[in-house]
C-alpha cells in the first residue's frame, strides 16, 4: 500500500537531507509555525530518525514563542509578521535548547487570506532560517501557490528542507544564503 505521507513533493529533498545528516552524523531540530508540524512529521517518517532528529516545536502562536522559544512580551508587541530576523532568532534559540547541529525554522503566511497589507503577511510568503555553529542562513520567498493553505504548508516544508540541504553542503565554506 502506497503512503500519501510525506507529501510526494517533499520526498526527494527529504531523502537527500536525511541521508546527508546520517552520513555526517549530524542532528536537526525544527521550529515551525505555518507548516504546522509537516517538517517534523516528514523527518520522523524516515526509518532511523532517532539518529538525526533532536526534536521540534510548532510555534504557531506568539504565546507559544514566549513559553518555549525565548520570546518576551516585547517581541510579541513589536511583531510585524514573518521575516528573516524572526526565524533567525527562533532557530538560534531552539538549536541551543535542543543541542542539535542545525535548527530549521519556518514562519509564513499560509492563507487563504492575508493578515495585513505588507508583502510578508500575504498568502504564500515564507521566511526560513537554518542555524548552526557557522551562523544562520536565511531566505525570504514566496511559493507561487497563492491562497492555497495546504499547498503553502507543504511548500513551506519543502523550501525549508531545500535551505537545510544548502546549509549542510555549504557548512565550513563560509557561504551564507
Amino acid at each position: 500500500m502506497a503512503s500519501s505521507f510525506p507529501p510526494t513533493t517533499i520526498r526527494p529533498i527529504l531523502n537527500e537531507v536525511t541521508s546527508l545528516l546520517t552520513s555526517r552524523n549530524e542532528t536537526i531540530s525544527v521550529a515551525e509555525t505555518a507548516a504546522g508540524g509537516i517538517i517534523s512529521a516528514s523527518l520522523l517518517s524516515v526509518p532511523g530518525a532517532s539518529k538525526f532528529y533532536r526534536g521540534g516545536l510548532t510555534l504557531y502562536t506568539l504565546e507559544s514563542r514566549i513559553q518555549f522559544a525565548g520570546w518576551t512580551e516585547e517581541h510579541k508587541k513589536n511583531y510585524n509578521g514573518p521575516n528573516a530576523e524572526v526565524v533567525s532568532g527562533l532557530a538560534k534559540n531552539v538549536r541551543e535548547k535542543l543541542g542539535s547541529t542545525y535548527c530549521l525554522c519556518e514562519s509564513g503566511t499560509a492563507g487563504p487570506g492575508g493578515s495585513g497589507k505588507e508583502a510578508n503577511r500575504q498568502p504564500d510568503f515564507v521566511a526560513l532560517a537554518v542555524a548552526s555553529d557557522e551562523g544562520v542562513v536565511t531566505n525570504e520567498t514566496t511559493t507561487g501557490v497563492g491562497g492555497d493553505r495546504e499547498g503553502n504548508m507543504v511548500e513551506f516544508a519543502r523550501l525549508g528542507l531545500e535551505l537545510l540541504k544548502r546549509a549542510i553542503l555549504d557548512q565550513g565554506e563560509g557561504v551564507k544564503v
